[in-house]
């Protein structure tokens, strides 16, 4: 069983690397302060294999993209340099990765890779992925990587040949070693995977989250029977005594004793007497394709609606020599009536019409017992 990783891209060079270290007093290292991203500089991208039974470590420095290739190569590396000795009967090879990355459970070209890498070596490889979130529960991220962060504090990764040589420089009280070896291959990015080179690989997934753990087998599996592929439901599983509570003979007596019945009242012959008359009417009418809003063939037109009766109006008891277009009206000596026209702007010449008294008793607020009448002038 081995944990598998990749670990914080380094910047190759004189920078500064967090941590504290022991120095000559007046020659301090001269480093770098700031390492602004630079496409030129060259990164380090160590991939780790922890083995967890053996308590072992084997790092690959890569120099390029840290790739689904990149990663596979490592374990292949470190099976042909180490595994294969430590294990040289074995079989099957268990492997814990994180979700995302290079290895994440949704890279096609990670399961080509593995696939590949199981028909070359004849192992049985079962990957099983730590869920979403959780990837710091990966041991080796707290065994193997924590270990090389403390060991190369506060020293600058000048060169690829530091990196190795503070990788491979990692020990520990329990008797923990790591073995480092630097990468030069290229790997590039942008791989594609068809559907049909995905559909090839010999991937089997777990009944416990399929998607997150599987199995890449050395050869192709072959399926029971090719031409029907198994669809419906299996009744096998749903007759086992441990689902069902009885042995099989008790199953069938039970589906005996249920489905008779149920086949008697199926087949039993209609009554021929029986005649069903037609609903007296036109039946149904056929909807209309009539535009909404408007009325169907066939509908009764509602009638139209009455006008309101009018209210007499009240008779209006007007003044003797009184128009109610003019404000002034005139008799001269032989009996007609003069008008005169509404003046427009100006002020009318009649005298307006005094306004009305009005008379309003109020309380004082701070005296009780007493009131005060006010005579207000205004309409």
């Amino acid at each position: 069983m081995v944990s598998v990783d990749t670990k914080k891209k380094e910047v190759v060079g004189q920078f500064k690397n967090a941590g504290l270290e022991w120095r000559p007093k007046g020659r301090p290292g001269q480093v770098s302060t700031h390492d602004f991203p630079d496409q030129e500089l060259d990164r380090a991208a160590p991939y780790g294999i922890y083995d967890v039974t053996a308590n072992t470590g084997w790092v690959s420095v890569g120099c390029d993209h840290a790739t689904a290739a990149f990663a596979v190569e490592s374990i292949r590396r470190w099976w042909n340099g180490q595994g294969r000795l430590d294990y040289p009967g074995a079989t099957r090879l268990l492997i814990t990765a994180d979700a995302g990355g290079s290895n994440g459970y949704r890279t096609r070209f990670w399961k080509t890779q593995l696939a590949a890498y199981a028909a070359e070596t004849g192992l049985t490889v079962t990957v099983c992925h730590m869920p979403p979130g959780t990837s710091k529960w990966n041991r080796i991220e707290h065994r193997l990587f924590s270990a090389i962060t403390m060991n190369w504090r506060g020293r600058p990764l000048s060169n690829y040949e530091v990196i190795v040589e503070s990788i491979a420089a990692t020990t520990t009280r329990t008797g923990f070693t790591v073995h480092a070896e630097l990468d030069p291959g290229r790997y590039p990015t942008g791989v594609k995977v068809s559907d049909a080179e995905m559909n090839a690989v010999p991937l089997t997934g777990h009944a416990f989250h399929g998607e997150w753990n599987y199995t890449v087998h050395p050869q192709p599996t072959e399926p029971a029977n090719p031409g029907a592929p198994a669809v419906g439901i299996d009744r096998q599983a749903l007759e086992h005594p441990d689902l069902t509570g009885m042995t099989s003979t008790e199953l069938a007596e039970l589906t005996v004793a249920l489905t008779t019945p149920w086949q008697t009242l199926q087949h039993r012959p209609h009554h021929p007497t029986r005649r069903r008359h037609p609903a007296p009417g036109p039946g149904r009418r056929p909807q209309s394709q009539t535009r909404p809003g408007r009325p169907r063939p066939g509908h009764r037109a509602a009638p139209a609606p009455r006008p309101a009766a009018r209210r007499a109006r009240p008779p209006v008891h007007r003044q003797q020599g009184h128009h109610p277009r003019c404000h002034r009206r005139d008799q001269t000596a032989d009996g007609t009536v003069r008008t005169h026209p509404r003046h427009r702007g100006g002020t009318p010449e009649h005298p307006h019409r005094p306004p009305r008294l009005r008379q309003r008793t109020r309380r004082h607020p701070h005296t009780t017992g007493k009131t005060h009448t006010l005579i207000l002038y205004g309409p």
